[in-house]
């Protein structure tokens, strides 16, 4: 391929990548969108996955889009999905960038309303998924004593 057919930033799924890296890790850069999963995804469309991303063609770039857009379709295994059994719809699909956000904040704040477990953990701030808490997940300050500032007042100590 030539100079004038590389691409310096394109753009995937609403995300601009860089046209100089290899296409498995241009592709995890995409919010949802793991290295693991990367992989699979070039091996299912037989793109090279060290090939820089910007020497693909046009038509490789379509084929990346609408495999992110239905991720089923290209034979992707049901475990490697983000979203199973989705509460909504009860399907088994596979979110990213902003969608993926959007869904995890519906998610925590219909825990919040319903007053399940998690949800209060969630509006304290705490840890959800059972990890210690006793001496780890300090978020504020040490507390300790505070050191004097500046001198102690007149009357107090040992002048006499």
């Amino acid at each position: 391929m030539s100079v004038e057919e590389f691409k310096h930033i394109l753009r995937i799924a609403g995300k601009d990548i860089d046209g100089s890296r290899k296409s498995v890790v241009a592709l995890s850069e995409v919010k949802g969108i793991g290295y693991n999963l990367a992989q699979v995804i070039l091996q299912s469309l037989n793109i090279n996955p060290y090939l820089r991303v910007g020497f693909l063609t046009d038509k490789e770039l379509s084929d990346i889009e609408n495999a992110l857009k239905n991720i089923r379709s290209i034979g992707v295994p049901k475990w490697y999905l983000n979203r199973q059994k989705d509460m909504d719809s009860g399907e088994d699909v596979h979110l990213i960038t902003s969608d993926l956000d959007f869904t995890q904040s519906n998610d925590i704040e219909r825990e919040k309303s319903v007053m399940s477990w998690r949800g209060y953990r969630h509006m304290f701030g705490l840890r959800v998924r059972g990890q210690c808490t006793r001496t780890t997940g300090r978020k504020a300050t040490a507390v300790g004593v505070k050191k004097a500032a500046g001198k102690a007042p007149a009357g107090a100590g040992g002048a006499k």
